[in-house]
């Protein structure tokens, strides 16, 4: 157990406004606590960092997912194969003396938490909770629903669901701690509102039903959506929900409008019992919008935790110019001033220490000097990592022309993802194939937290090529800007926020078909990217410049959580009778 883990917690900042309690199904903890998948977990994790450091008032509810979501291995063919991520919670984590139960199945499952505390910047702690039901007296199958992050099928993925959202509810009452905001992070913990509803009607789900009911539950929830699709929403059929709900619950969500044909909707839950909701991106909350037409759904652009994904010499050069960033992100401004050559020699540290790493895993060796890009991030479909191969021989041609090229790509498929295991394949037989004195392609195994550091931070130049309109947002791209490097994207997701051609990184213009989106992507590699390369590291260095001081200093968790303080967990509004600014929900009287 760290030191930190036995540090008690209190909040003495927004006293009058009640602790929110955060609930997602996947949180990036640390780096050797396979806790995530990707980005969903990664910008929940950042979320809480940031919450630390500004002091709000928040624990968090996860799963303690024991053995991890897998580790991808990779044979000489490009074929994914998986194994487990086994740990052991007691190792790094303190078990608090609570037990809960939940009903799944008609059956008494016993849940208990460890806790593990996030410490930000001044000492302000946000403790997270990580759910567990490895216990004595519970099946052996219930055993491990905790286990497996997004393992097994819908059945397991509904019983997780109730130990979040129901069991963490009830391990926070068991905690006495007073929580005014339940935030719902994806609809995962959308069952929350349901043990809120229960709580509400001082009983069981027999209990009648009143719109005054709903309308307690909806002053108390937040729900952010990451989804731009309607079937990447979680849906259970009637008869699941009824077999593993129970038939009155299940009946009590259908008379809520929480059932449409046959089928359990946790996104429709969610909104339902929400007093606000929002997506992740501007355009993110027009799309969701568009498929939930009876919600006002805004949207908050996500962010990342600056220091976490910041290089080391990237936050001593911020640390030595811009001392203020720390406290306020806002201030990353100021990178529009800093030395050129100062810079370059960070990212030249950046990019050999990634080159190291690869050479170390590997045993291929990189140049420092050519122009290397890079795309990482989970191998499905629509973020098309092969669409750089549209046209082999005119990749080899570009890169024959600007004297080489570097492609440095990274991701996992989900085990049950076949087409995404075939994008796999299908770019490591290609790379073999163009790899050449000119060209070097290289597929990184096992793309984790601590890779993703090192290639945002180290290559020249970030690549995204998702099919519109399916990226929520993205956050990668915001890691590379905070290390000054530009991105060369779709407009999707929040690169139609951050891109300003030629000064945070350029716009693949949208085509008809994926292929001549590729043809632009080739496009604007001769024309803008590899020209700027050549013309010498002192004018590449002014847009990593620009790159920062436009991009890092607004796509951070620092703004992104006051946002959310703000605008979601404490509305503010002017009273007419003293014109005090107080939180909206005070003025309703939902406070505890």
């Amino acid at each position: 157990m760290s030191e930190n883990q036995s540090k008690p917690f209190s909040y003495e900042i927004f006293p009058q406004c009640g602790i929110v309690a955060y609930f997602s199904m996947e949180i990036a903890i640390d780096p050797k606590m396979p806790t995530y998948s990707g980005g969903l977990g990664v910008l929940a994790g950042d979320t809480l960092r940031s919450a630390a450091d500004l002091g709000v008032p928040l624990v968090a509810f996860t799963l303690a997912h024991r053995q991890g979501y897998f580790q991808q291995v990779l044979d000489s063919n490009g074929v994914q194969s998986e194994q487990s991520q086994p740990w052991n919670p007691a190792d790094r984590l303190k078990e608090i003396p609570v037990r809960v139960t939940v009903s799944i199945e008609d059956r008494v499952v016993t849940v208990r938490a460890w806790r593990y505390d996030v410490v930000g910047r001044y000492g302000h702690i946000v403790p997270i909770f990580l759910l567990d039901t490895d216990l004595d007296g519970n099946t052996a199958w219930d055993r491990g629903l905790t286990d497996h992050l997004y393992g097994g099928d819908s059945n397991y993925r509904l019983q997780q669901e109730i130990i979040l959202g129901m069991g963490g509810v009830r391990i926070l009452n068991a905690l006495g701690l007073t929580t005014n905001v339940y935030h719902m992070n994806e609809g995962h913990a959308a069952l929350l509102t349901l043990a809120l509803l229960e709580s509400q009607l001082g009983g069981g789900p027999a209990l009648p039903i009143t719109e005054s009911d709903v309308a307690a539950v909806q002053a108390k929830c937040v729900f952010t959506t990451h989804t731009p699709v309607p079937a990447g929403h979680d849906r259970f059929s009637t008869e699941q929900a009824i077999r593993i709900l129970g038939g009155e619950r299940t009946a009590r969500l259908e008379k809520l409008d929480c059932i449409t044909d046959g089928f359990l909707n946790m996104t429709t839950m969610a909104l339902r019992f929400s007093r606000y909701a929002n997506g992740v991106a501007l355009k993110h909350g027009a799309v969701s919008r568009a498929m939930f037409p009876k919600n006002n759904i805004d949207s908050i652009t996500n962010g990342v935790h600056a220091p976490t994904w910041l290089s080391e010499p990237m936050q001593n050069l911020f640390d030595k110019h811009i001392p203020a960033w720390r406290r306020d992100n806002l201030y990353l401004r100021n990178a529009i001033d800093l030395p050129v050559a100062e810079l370059i020699d960070v990212h030249d540290q950046a990019k050999q220490t990634l080159f190291t790493e690869i050479a170390t895993v590997t045993g291929k060796v990189l140049n420092p000097n050519v122009l290397t890009l890079g795309f990482a991030r989970r191998a499905a479909t629509y973020k098309r990592a092969d669409l750089l191969f549209t046209d082999p021989q005119r990749l080899a041609e570009i890169a024959q022309a600007a004297g080489g090229l570097q492609i440095i790509y990274g991701g996992k498929a989900h085990p049950q993802d076949q087409p995404g295991k075939a994008i796999i394949k299908k770019v490591i037989e290609t790379a073999a194939k163009l790899s050449n004195d000119s060209l070097r392609i290289i597929y990184l195994e096992n793309y984790n937290w601590e890779l993703g550091a090192l290639l945002t931070a180290g290559v020249d130049v970030w690549v995204n090529t998702p099919r519109r309109p399916y990226e929520a947002s993205g956050t990668s791209g915001m890691k590379a800007a905070l290390n000054g490097v530009p991105s060369l994207s779709i407009l999707d997701g929040w690169w139609i926020e951050g891109c300003i051609e030629n000064v945070t990184g350029w716009a693949i213009e949208d085509g008809e078909d994926d292929l001549a989106e590729a043809f632009a992507l080739y496009r604007k590699l001769e024309s803008s990217v590899l020209p700027l390369y050549r013309s010498g590291m002192e004018k590449w260095a002014e847009i990593m410049r620009t790159t920062i001081a436009h991009n890092g200093s607004f796509f951070n968790t620092n703004r992104m959580v006051k946002q959310y303080t703000r605008n979601s967990y404490y509305p503010v509004q002017l009273t007419e009778e003293t014109n005090v600014v107080e939180p909206a929900f005070v003025k309703a009287g939902t406070r505890d």
